[in-house]
């Protein structure tokens, strides 16, 4: 007689609980895939097979990805964020990450990702897409703004600076300043203290907080 697979344990990590949440929906229908830690700005406390690492709004990835690297209690990390572009890809696998998976991947491709992560793969994908599809959930999304604006705004609201944001996301200046433009319209303010007080009212600065499924 067959027996059932174990399912795959999966613990997902953020600063932002609703980007964590977001994440956790785009995963709850893949009965492959078992939730067993939603985590903002705090590691997973249990064992499990995969955590993955949501790279929204995060300022020092690298020391991020080797502290869950370093545990012996996590099976293997996938990053999955916006960022893609080669040099970044090319730095995550130097490091060690077993995943790395762009958000224009809608939710199946993300579930399979994570089971050919487990089955011992290491998985690259950003494949090519006509459009860009924004998926799972981010602070600010309900006042119009983009993943990659609202980004950009949650570093601002956490006083990081413009040539900060552009090295930890992997954007030119002029990409950073023009995601600020764009988000400001959106946002009805002008300067960057305006912004900054916008952030801290609409959830854009991180917050620790553990469930365990």
């Amino acid at each position: 007689m067959n027996e059932t697979p174990a399912r795959i344990t999966v613990a997902i990590v953020n600063d932002y609980p609703v980007v964590v949440e977001g994440v956790a929906q785009l995963l709850a229908h893949d009965t492959r895939l078992q939730l067993v830690e939603l985590d903002t700005m705090t590691h997973p406390r249990q064992a499990v097979d995969i955590v993955l690492f949501d790279a929204f709004g995060q300022l020092h990835l690298e020391d991020d990805i080797r502290q869950l690297l370093a545990n012996p209690k996590y099976g293997r990390v996938v990053v999955y964020t916006w960022n893609i572009r080669p040099e970044q890809v090319a730095k995550a696998l130097e490091i060690g990450v077993h995943g790395y998976v762009s958000k224009v991947a809608d939710g199946n491709t993300l579930c399979d990702a994570l089971v050919r992560v487990h089955g011992g793969e290491r998985v690259v994908e950003p494949k090519p897409v006509p459009h860009e599809i924004e998926s799972g959930d981010w602070p600010g999304r309900r006042h119009g703004l983009s993943a990659r604006e609202a980004e950009v705004i949650a570093m601002i609201t956490q006083g990081i600076t413009n040539d900060e944001i552009a090295k930890a996301s992997y954007l030119s200046i002029n990409s950073v300043k023009s995601y600020i433009r764009s988000a400001y319209r959106k946002m009805g303010v002008e300067r960057r203290s305006q912004a900054v007080l916008w952030g801290v009212e609409n959830g854009m600065l991180p917050r620790r907080q553990r469930r365990e499924l």
